[in-house]
C-alpha cells in the first residue's frame, strides 16, 4: 500500500475484492432461491450498488429518506425499501416525493407511523407498500408478538393510500429455527384475516452463510458482505483477503520501545469495539494492538519492542466497516496494487 503514495490517514477500497465478495454471495443466494436486496449502508456508493443490481440484487434497503435520495440521484437504481419508521410531515412529504421516482417499500412497527405513512399517501395514484417490522429476538424495532404482527398488517391494509406487502425482521445470529417458527406463526395470522405475505425479508452479514437455513425469507438484506471487517472475520464468516476497506495510516511518533502514534484516530477508525480488544487490525502484524484512539491519534503498542518507525505506514482492517465508511467525505479506490484515485461517498452523514 505504501507503493501507491495514498496521503494518510486514508479510507482505501479494493474494488477487486470487494465485487468478489459480493459476486460470491449473490451465487450462494442465487443457488438457493433468495432475492438478495443489499444495504448500502456499508459503502453508500451508487456505483457499488449498480454493481450489485448488475449482479442479479433486486433492489438496494436504505435506512433514511436522504440515503435513499442521494442514492438514486445518479439514476439506475429504481427499486427501494426503507427499513426505518418514518415520522413527521417533513419526512413524510419527501417520503412521497421519492416514490414517484423510484418503486418504493416501507416498514413500520406502530400504528402512529403507520397513520402517518397513510395521510401522506391517501391521495397517491399507487398504494405505499408497507412490510410490518418484527422483533423475532435481536431486541430492537419491531413488534414482539406474533399477534399484534398480525394485527398491525390488518390496520395497515385497511387505511387508505397503504397496502400490507409483508413482513422484516433482523434475526439474532445463529436463531434460524426459531425465527422462522416466529414468522410462521404470525403468516398463519394474517392468512386467517385474509391477507397473503409476499415479502419475508430477513437478513445479517454474520449469518449470511446460513440464509438457507430460513426458507421462509423470500429476500435477504445484507450489508457488511461487500467490504467486510474485523468484527465477520472473528465470527469465521470470512477472512483477512476478503476485506475489501482497509484504513492506511502513517506512524507520526514512536515515543517508546513498545509504543507508536499513528495519524488515524476516533475521527476516522470510529470508537466502535463490537465487543473486540482494540481499534481495529493492523494486517501482517497479529503482534500489534490499536489499544486508544483520541480523535486525531491512534495509540499502537506490543508487548515486544514495537518494530515501527516514523514515517512507517500500517494497512488496518477496522472493527466495523460502515461505521469507517461514514467518516470521511471520499475514500481512495484500489485494484491490487493500482491506485485508481478518490470517489466521493454520496450518501455521507445522510441521515435525515
Amino acid at each position: 500500500m505504501e507503493s501507491l503514495r495514498i496521503d494518510t490517514p486514508s479510507v482505501v477500497v479494493d474494488l477487486d475484492v470487494a465485487e468478489a465478495n459480493i459476486s460470491r454471495f449473490q451465487t450462494y443466494c442465487d443457488s438457493h432461491g433468495i432475492k438478495v436486496r443489499p444495504h448500502i449502508k456499508t459503502h453508500k456508493m451508487p456505483a457499488l450498488a449498480n454493481f450489485q443490481i448488475g449482479r442479479g440484487a433486486i433492489g438496494i434497503t436504505c435506512q433514511k429518506i436522504s440515503e435513499a435520495e442521494a442514492m438514486i440521484a445518479d439514476g439506475g437504481i429504481d427499486d427501494v425499501l426503507i427499513t426505518y419508521n418514518i415520522l413527521g410531515e417533513a419526512k413524510l412529504a419527501r417520503l412521497r416525493a421519492l416514490s414517484e421516482k423510484v418503486k418504493l417499500s416501507v416498514v413500520a412497527d406502530n400504528l402512529t407511523v403507520v397513520r402517518g405513512l397513510s395521510g401522506a399517501f391517501a391521495t397517491a395514484t399507487s398504494p405505499l407498500p408497507v412490510l410490518v417490522e418484527c422483533d423475532t429476538g435481536a431486541a430492537r424495532c419491531g413488534v414482539s408478538d406474533p399477534e399484534e404482527a398480525a394485527t398491525l398488517a390488518a390496520e395497515i391494509d385497511a387505511l387508505p393510500g397503504l397496502t400490507f406487502r409483508g413482513l422484516m425482521t433482523y434475526p439474532p445470529a445463529g436463531a434460524a429455527s426459531k425465527v422462522t417458527a416466529w414468522l410462521t406463526q404470525t403468516k398463519n395470522l394474517i392468512a386467517a384475516k385474509g391477507l397473503s405475505v409476499e415479502v419475508v425479508s430477513s437478513g445479517g452479514s454474520p449469518d449470511m452463510w446460513h440464509a438457507h437455513e430460513m426458507p421462509l425469507a423470500t429476500e435477504y438484506r445484507i450489508g457488511t458482505y461487500a467490504y467486510n471487517d474485523r468484527s465477520l472475520v472473528e465470527r469465521g464468516t470470512c477472512s483477512w483477503e476478503d476485506c475489501a476497506l482497509t484504513v492506511l495510516a502513517t506512524v507520526v511518533s514512536v515515543p517508546s520501545e513498545k509504543r507508536a502514534i499513528i495519524d488515524a484516530g476516533s475521527k476516522v477508525l470510529t470508537s466502535d469495539l463490537l465487543g473486540l480488544n482494540g481499534h481495529g487490525h493492523i494486517l501482517g502484524r497479529d503482534d500489534l494492538v490499536i489499544d486508544q484512539l483520541s480523535e486525531e491519534h491512534g495509540r499502537i503498542v506490543s508487548e515486544g519492542p514495537i518494530g515501527l518507525e516514523v514515517g512507517d505506514q500500517v494497512q488496518i482492517v477496522p472493527n466495523h466497516a460502515c461505521v469507517v465508511a461514514n467518516m470521511l467525505n471520499r475514500v481512495e479506490l484500489v485494484r491490487g496494487s493500482k491506485h485508481l484515485g478518490s470517489t466521493p461517498v454520496a450518501a455521507r452523514g445522510q441521515v435525515w
